[in-house]
């Protein structure tokens, strides 16, 4: 009796054994198919995507630098004689015209050396003229004046001469010292804040009167790498170059003008060359000492395949872009980049005129995935008329119940949180890696089992259909 209890016992132990490795198997396989079955109903429905056509353009090639902008001309006007400032001619900020007049300086003291210089030249030229008589009368008897006297005449008339030409000089200086006593504009252009202010005395040795620059036009002077040089001379070599003055953001061309010169030496301590730019500024927009972008035109490509830079991907295997087929479906293709801005692309290789590339919607987006395009201005892509519909139980097969605008409305009846959209690592995963990873959010209400003495979770309404129950 004992032998069989014990056999029986024995027997109770290892059918409850089995029976739980069954359970447990069979758990695990419903749960794995119900997975397979939504990441199968997912991958169905046609990823809402903004998609846009490789072209052919022209592409201009542009350098970027970092300057100053600069007065083209800046003068220090200074007195170039001593004398008391008796009036000012000009207005702070002016624009003034080369031979304008600044200012005006008290030239009483010039003016009386000039009468001076003009008195002595008028005795000399008086005593010039006697002496050239006198050698004439001489030369008219000859033999009854001595030689030596008539020499010594011809030297006077000489000696003379000379003074009066001394004296011209004198008076052309006294007339220069004259004129400066009236500070003109030297170059065209505007005045600054002044330095002096009427009834100083001013000296040639002082700080200056006051600042003129010419800012119409004004030059940009920045700088550039140095590995950019080869490809600034080839473009100087063919003739003039473009350069355009960027606003702050980078962005906005404010003025448009030329290179005017690459300076001759590498700074060897930031690798960078200085090159100077010219420009209209018509309308004033640079100012000496303001900050400024400046970059310029080396080369344009000609008929180069040019797609949205938001259609560049980049991947493990380097940059990619999803190419979409005659049959909505996506591919992914290797792409080669020759030249990338903020808003467009040029494509060397890996794409042709006329292929449609996908540029928003990456998130759920997988190498054959279907697609539907969207068009501009459309907060999203529509999906077709109940495409997506979620089914009793919760599954949340697709964005919503018939809404049709993928908003994963009412995709479970516990108004959880929606299924969470993968992330950007999810677009290159394998379909195995999508099932494996573990849903987000809080768990609904009918999948949330009660926990028995044993331990264990109850079924999800899936494995219940499948399953066995428990007893």
């Amino acid at each position: 009796m004992k032998d069989l209890v014990k056999k029986l016992l024995w027997l109770s132990v290892f059918a409850a054994a089995g029976y739980g490795l069954y359970y447990t198997v069979t758990l695990e396989s419903t749960q794995k198919q119900a997975a397979a079955k939504r990441f199968g109903a997912e991958r169905d429905i046609p990823v809402p995507v903004f998609a846009a056509t490789a072209k052919l353009a022209d592409v201009p090639v542009y350098l970027d630098g970092v300057g100053t902008a600069r007065a083209r001309n800046s003068v220090t006007v200074r007195a170039q004689v001593d004398g008391k400032i008796l009036s000012l001619k000009f207005k702070e900020g002016q624009d003034v015209k080369k031979g304008d007049v600044l200012a005006e300086l008290d030239s009483t003291t010039y003016k009386a050396q000039l009468d001076q210089a003009i008195a002595k030249k008028a005795l000399a030229d008086a005593q010039l003229a006697n002496a050239r008589r006198d050698l004439e009368r001489y030369a008219r008897i000859p033999g009854v004046i001595a030689e030596k006297t008539v020499d010594t005449q011809r030297a006077q008339v000489l000696q003379f001469d000379a003074q009066t030409k001394a004296e011209d000089a004198n008076i052309a200086n006294l007339r220069a010292v004259l004129a400066y006593t009236t500070v003109i504009a030297p170059i065209d252009g505007r005045t600054g804040i002044r330095m002096v202010d009427e009834g100083n005395l001013a000296r040639a040795s002082d700080a200056g009167i006051v600042v003129i620059n010419e800012i119409r036009p004004i030059v940009v002077q920045f700088t550039v790498p140095q590995q950019q040089l080869a490809s600034i001379n080839a473009a100087l070599v063919k003739g003039t170059v473009a350069a355009e003055a960027l606003d702050s953001d980078g962005r906005t061309v404010i003025d448009r003008g030329t290179v005017q010169v690459v300076d001759n030496l590498v700074d060897p301590a930031t690798g960078t060359v200085k090159i100077k730019a010219e420009f209209p500024n018509a309308t004033l927009q640079l100012w000496p000492g303001q900050f400024a972008n400046a970059r310029i035109l080396v080369e344009t490509l000609s008929q180069v395949v040019v797609v949205p830079t938001p259609a560049v991907q980049r991947g493990p295997s380097g940059t990619v872009a999803y190419v979409i087929g005659a049959d909505s479906k996506v591919a992914l293709k290797p792409i080669t980049v020759r030249q990338q801005t903020d808003t467009e692309a040029v494509v060397a290789s890996g794409l042709t005129a006329g292929d449609r590339v996908v540029t928003t919607g990456f998130a759920r987006l997988n190498d054959g995935s279907r697609v539907i395009i969207g068009t501009p201005g459309e907060a999203r892509p529509a999906l077709p008329a109940g495409a997506g519909k979620g089914d009793s139980k919760g599954e949340g097969k697709g964005p919503g119940k018939g809404e049709g605008k993928g908003e994963w409305k009412g995709a479970r009846k516990d108004g959880g949180a929606p299924p969470a959209a993968p992330d950007a690592a999810a677009v290159t995963a394998p379909p195995s890696a999508a099932v494996q990873a573990a849903p987000t959010g809080p768990e609904p209400t009918e999948r949330r089992g009660k926990r028995g003495a044993a331990g264990h979770t109850a079924q999800t309404p899936e494995a219940k259909t499948d399953a066995p129950a428990t007893r």
